[in-house]
């Protein structure tokens, strides 16, 4: 491999695991962080797993850090952050809304820009986006999550298309509910929002992720695969036994009747279910 891997959002989550994992293999990483406060934790965290990773301050939403980026001669791109905000679509405040897609879409595309013309050049290089598999299907109270990783879904499909002719690859990974935290975090961004509690539609106290979660190990194997470039597919929905009930999903919507007004499934099911809830239980 000509180059690093970077792979942004590796303050915490799949991110951490992953560039950790890749390290330990001895494999030469760049783990991006949000903040510099995680810059300390994840070095220690590889330190104590015998693993050497370089981490570097990488807010995909700033400028200065995606500049910075730029100067790296990324070989292999994990764009892995992000953050959910979960609520109706109608409830949301605007700058949260905003702050979905700077921080889901814009930041990592204009990152990926900067990063996908040196590999352009080079005639060589790999680019992984994690659009989730909300990315192709849609649930209550996950609109604007689900709106920022069915675009990023675009701007993959769109990338895979146009650089293939410059040597470079595009590969999505689209992971389930897992049981990470984030998906029950997305059910609590309601608790920062600076509106009037009485003018929104539903009371966020009574929600929760309305889905039993997975366990997160074979992201964290498969990602590993497709950076490497051992698993050659372009989409990888996990896990796998939820690839029929995505494409029944996606299928149904052609169709699907208008509302009969009332109440649906899933909604009720937010009620009912409590957060970090795994399967099986």
């Amino acid at each position: 491999m000509a180059g690093p891997i970077l792979v942004t959002g590796a303050g915490s989550g799949f991110g951490k695991e992953v560039a950790l994992r890749l390290a330990a293999a001895g494999h030469e990483v760049i783990a991006g962080v949000e903040i510099i406060a995680q810059v300390g934790a994840v070095r220690a965290e590889a330190r104590q797993r015998g693993a050497e990773l370089r981490v570097e301050k990488l807010d995909v939403t700033d400028p200065g850090d995606r500049e910075n980026a730029w100067t790296w001669d990324i070989e292999v791109l994990l764009n892995n952050a992000g953050v959910s905000e979960g609520g109706a679509t109608v409830d949301i405040p605007e700058e949260r809304l905003r702050r979905q897609f700077e921080v889901n879409v814009f930041g990592p595309v204009l990152l990926t820009q900067g990063i996908t013309r040196q590999m352009a050049a080079r005639r060589s290089g790999r680019i992984v986006f994690m659009p989730s598999v909300a990315g192709l299907t849609v649930d209550p109270f996950t609109g604007a999550y689900a709106g920022s990783k069915h675009a990023v879904e675009a701007f993959a499909d769109a990338l895979d298309q146009e650089l293939a002719e410059f040597g470079v690859t595009v590969a999505t990974i689209n992971p389930g509910p897992f049981l990470t935290g984030f998906n029950d975090t997305m059910f609590e961004t309601w608790k920062e929002w600076r509106d009037n509690p009485a003018d929104r539609l539903y009371d966020y106290t009574a929600l929760a992720f309305p889905h039993e979660q997975y366990d997160p190990e074979p992201v964290y194997e498969r990602t590993v695969q497709v950076l490497l470039g051992e698993d050659r597919r372009y989409r990888h929905l996990l896990p796998a036994e939820m690839e029929s009930q995505a494409r029944e999903q996606v299928d149904a919507l052609w169709n699907r009747q208008l509302n009969d007004g009332h109440r649906q499934t899933l909604v009720q099911r937010a009620y009912d279910s409590s957060p970090g809830t795994p399967v099986g239980s």
